[in-house]
């Protein structure tokens, strides 16, 4: 453990007790500091940050008790062990009520109490992961956020302009939505325009990305706890349902939401009422659900990730949006939108995409999307000289052959190579999609002479 992680204040008004602690501290490579009274205890805690304190209960100029409290108050990640001759079952009580990790009587035995600390020195550690686990959650939601609301809904298709009749005729009512398709299509995207179009909009609408937490902190998240709830409740968290109120909340990858979750969650949608955890209050829930997944519901059903109860109350209406390899009429519209978006970013002139690279951005299958083709479009510009995007400046995965793209995506299913020829003919697509396309190298690859690789293209109709 990191030297920073041992200190540990000791809080008492008996010097005896002060050195005795301090000496026995400093042995097992602790980094002990030592207060007699509340007031210098509380200028230690700013100013050493320790991450244990033990703390006694007779203090000459505060109560420990409110001691305790205002330590938990101040600094909830310390951890406070009661270290007391008053050893009654009241005291023992109340210190755990008000947050101290345990509670010990003096005389203690040195063995008890060294251990104490080093499960104290974990819990705060965990506590401190978590904690950081949950801010680059939310960084990451929040950059997220920013790239979805970039990608401006185009609504060219056919099958958009349908998608968009849709949202503006159910927008406005309170029923749910359940938007389904890959990843990167832009199912927030449709969600944001849902919300902002219904009588929900003057509120922001809540997100939670279901994915995005461990399982075991999704429900907190969602409902909500008060103090006190499980282990590291130090305050009240009213939730995203609560947050939600009056609101849109929007569940993305609410596939991957625990099953026995889902169950809960179903009676909240169906009752309209909801207990934060650890609470005995049932409070009304007030929002609109948008729901999204990027499974496929036939499948996310029959693996049991989704509850078919739950996926029927969601599905009052469902949106599935289509790859963007099904609908490359809104490929032109997002490339100049991304383009103009990007040289404002960077300060300089919107580049001219050059015809053989527009190509290229139209035959590519786009695996990832309106997100990828975000991404490609970002990287591009910045590439851009002399006001132009040539086939140089895109992305080398766009740059291959239309034959070489898929070779990837098929490579690991073999029941596709059905003869000797096929296993021949996926070798040989593969050496060149690893080679990007240099016959030279793909020829290494396969171990053959490069006459002998051009006589096998031509036999397999192999065209770059």
């Amino acid at each position: 453990m990191a030297a920073e992680n041992r200190r540990i204040l000791i809080i008492d008004d008996e010097r005896p007790i002060l050195l005795t602690l301090e000496a026995l501290l400093g042995r097992h490579g602790y980094q002990p500091e030592t207060a007699a009274n509340a007031s210098y205890g509380l200028r230690a805690l700013k100013s050493h940050r320790p991450s244990v304190v033990l703390l006694d209960l007779q203090l000459p100029d505060a109560d420990g008790l409110e001691m305790l409290e205002q330590i938990k108050r101040e600094h909830p990640d310390t951890q406070v062990i009661i270290l007391t001759a008053h050893d009654s079952l009241s005291n023992a009580i109340e210190s755990i009520k008000r947050g101290a990790y345990h509670f010990i009587s003096k005389p203690y035995a040195p063995e008890e109490l060294l251990s104490l600390i080093d499960k104290a020195l974990e819990k705060q550690s965990l506590l401190r992961e978590t904690e950081q686990l949950r801010q680059k959650t939310l960084q990451l939601e929040k950059r997220l956020e920013a790239a979805e609301t970039r990608l401006a809904p185009v609504f060219t298709s056919k099958v958009m302009q349908e998608i968009q009749e849709l949202i503006n005729a159910m927008a406005p009512s309170e029923a749910n939505v359940l938007i389904t398709g890959e990843s990167g299509v832009g199912k927030e995207v449709i969600a944001n325009v849902i919300h902002s179009r219904s009588r929900r909009a003057n509120k922001p609408m809540v997100k939670l990305n279901c994915a995005a937490f461990p399982q075991a902190m999704i429900e907190s998240e969602l409902f909500g706890y008060v103090k006190g709830a499980f282990t590291g409740a130090m305050n009240d968290f009213a939730g995203m349902i609560a947050e939600a109120s009056g609101s849109t909340l929007f569940l993305d990858e609410i596939s991957e939401m625990p099953p026995d979750l889902q169950t809960r969650f179903l009676r909240v949608l169906q009752e309209r009422e909801y207990r934060p955890l650890g609470s005995t209050r049932t409070l009304k829930a007030d929002f609109r659900l948008v729901a999204a997944t990027n499974r496929p519901i036939a499948q996310a059903l029959a693996e049991n990730r989704l509850r078919s109860d739950l996926y029927y109350r969601l599905n009052t209406f469902q949106i599935e949006i289509p790859p963007l390899r099904q609908r490359k009429e809104d490929i032109p519209p997002l490339v100049d939108s991304f383009g103009k978006q990007f040289a404002q970013q960077l300060r300089k002139t919107e580049p001219q995409i050059a015809p053989e690279a527009f190509q290229k951005l139209l035959d590519y299958r786009w695996p990832g999307n309106v997100r990828e083709l975000q991404n490609a479009m970002e990287y591009a510009v910045v590439l851009a000289r002399q006001g132009v995007i040539g086939i140089k400046e895109l992305p080398a995965e766009i740059q291959l052959p239309v034959a070489l793209q898929n070779v990837e995506r098929n490579q690991g299913d073999r029941t596709n190579a059905r003869s000797l020829d096929d296993v021949e003919r996926n070798a040989i697509l593969q050496a060149l999609a690893q080679s990007h396309g240099n016959k030279k190298k793909a020829a290494e690859i396969l171990g053959i002479q490069r006459p002998t690789l051009y006589n096998k293209m031509k036999r397999y109709a192999i065209e770059l």
